[in-house]
């Protein structure tokens, strides 16, 4: 980065400092801290239930604070985790520098940092959701030689009292403006916020869905963000959760990231965006179309799709979302600009055309290298999710297709170029696999393929037996079927599952 880009970017230590993120050290955090008037240090972590937890220390003195940047605190593995027994439950948090940022809520000046958590050997905890993702990437790195990168799509329905002015379209809500969406300008904040947190931001706009019950209006937005590291991006999302999560309670809104709120609505998901980059050059075009490379992990993610349900759908009301017609994918397959499969290959900048300049004219002709913006994006992960563990499962299938013998072979049997929910396609859908339709389903799957997880150490045997107990304990293998006839059986679900993840 040059001093320039350093001086604007909107993460205020960074600026401060003039250093990236990743160059910080324990000195430069405690001279952010006495220049700047910070009084706090939070400390966040990702616990069981998908959600960051806080502990909060008061800086005492020059030496406490460095005691606590250096050593971390002890907290109690068992309440975060149901794999920790009570009797060995203590875990270190320790913080990592590069993750910090001021905390935009916060009435007394306040750093926050992201921790890694540590078992009583000083040993990174195998089974944390962190530690996890950080496996996968490296074992990814080493079977392929090439780093596993990745971005979300946040999707989130604001849910507050109507104005009964301009009302906005049913279902017609796609990048709609004011004054027909209403909650632009808090999405914006929102964004400004993350972005003060170091996440790399996209875009943001409001998505299709929205309606109106009684006097409150359900209005659904999506912030999405920029292909980095794939444990970067799992940090990024979520602080991005809690960031809207606290404005919205500061501004009297309710949020969820609940995968389906309501009987013919959109649901919420969580579209998983990667490519794979050697050497800073990004490996998924070869000669302007799809490369092998590509391929290779798209077919890992066909033929671990079933599984990837029980990271990325890891609640009953999951279930309802993944259902023809509501641009959620059903079937195992992947395509090109298709919103019915399961892996979509997004549009491509590799027209051989200057659009800049036909767009305008007095601009001379560019040069720029659009190959960085081709990712593949996975379709079926909902807000639900342990961001984390998706993330990783995700690395894992993508490894995998380097792994197997026909991965190239695999990719082109499960390649459909036309929407697989119209009627004349209807041979074709029948020749498709489908997704898991509940948790039950998504358990036994991830039992059943449970061994490329846990290959190169990467998902501890702990986790993946806690995970499939999760799954198993909502006796939900005919729940869909059952409550499709019961809409009011299944608002209630939902109600129950408002806040997931």
């Amino acid at each position: 980065m040059t001093d320039k880009q350093l001086s604007l970017n909107p993460n205020k230590v960074v600026a401060f400092l003039g250093k990236p993120c990743k160059q910080f050290t324990k000195a430069d955090i405690v001279e952010f801290i006495s220049q700047n008037g910070i009084r706090m240090v939070n400390f966040m972590y990702p616990a069981a239930d998908g959600r960051l937890k806080t502990l909060n220390f008061v800086i005492n003195n020059a030496e406490y604070l460095d005691t606590i940047l250096t050593c971390g605190e002890r907290v109690d593995g068992s309440s975060l985790f149901p794999f920790i027994e009570a009797g060995s439950s203590d875990l270190y948090v320790v913080p990592r520098f590069s993750t910090a940022f001021v905390d935009p809520f916060a009435e007394i000046p306040t750093l926050t940092m992201l921790c890694s958590f540590f078992n009583k050997d000083g040993q990174m905890l195998e089974s944390s959701p962190e530690n996890t993702l950080r496996k996968a990437c490296e074992a990814f790195r080493a079977v392929t030689g090439m780093e596993f990168e990745a971005m979300g799509e946040l999707e989130y329905y604001v849910v507050a009292a109507s104005d009964g002015l301009y009302p906005a379209t049913d279902q017609k809500g796609y990048h709609e403006s004011a004054p027909f969406a209403k909650f632009n300008q808090f999405r914006a904040r929102c964004m400004d916020y993350i972005a003060q947190a170091g996440g790399q931001v996209k875009y943001g706009h409001s998505e299709v869905g929205n309606f109106t019950i009684g006097e409150m209006i359900y209005e659904q937005n999506e912030i999405e963000f920029l292909p980095v590291p794939a444990c970067d991006a799992a940090d990024q999302l979520m602080v991005a959760k809690w960031i809207i999560r606290n404005l919205a309670s500061q501004m009297g809104y309710d949020i969820t990231f609940a995968p389906k709120i309501t009987t013919g609505k959109a649901g919420s998901g969580l579209h998983i965006h990667m490519r794979i980059v050697k050497d800073g050059v990004n490996q998924m075009l070869e000669g302007g179309v799809l490369s092998a490379t590509a391929r290779k992990a798209i077919a890992g993610m066909m033929e671990l799709a079933p599984s990837i349900t029980a990271f990325g759908n890891t609640n009953p009301t999951s279930y309802f979302r993944l259902v023809p017609h509501q641009e959620a994918p059903t079937n195992i397959c992947w395509g090109d600009r298709n919103r019915s499969v399961l892996v979509r290959v997004p549009l491509g900048w590799t027209a051989d055309a200057d659009m800049c300049h036909i767009a305008n004219p007095l601009e001379p002709t560019s040069h720029y290298d659009t190959t960085q913006k081709q990712t593949v994006e996975m379709r079926s992960p909902d807000g639900s999710a342990d961001i984390y563990q998706l993330i990783a499962g995700l690395a894992v299938a993508c490894r995998h297709g380097f792994e197997i013998e026909n991965g190239l072979e695999v990719a082109e049997k499960t390649y459909v170029n036309v929407n697989i929910h119209q009627a004349e396609n209807a041979d074709k859908l029948a020749a498709l696999a489908t997704l898991p339709d509940s948790c039950a389903a998504s358990a036994e799957c991830l039992d059943s393929q449970r061994a490329i997880y846990e290959a190169h150490g990467v998902f501890s045997p702990a986790m993946i037996d806690g995970i499939i107990r999760r799954l198993e304990s909502y006796q939900d293998q005919s729940l869909r079927q059952h409550l499709t006839a019961h809409p009011e059986q299944m608002l209630a679900l939902v109600e129950q599952y408002f806040h997931c993840g």
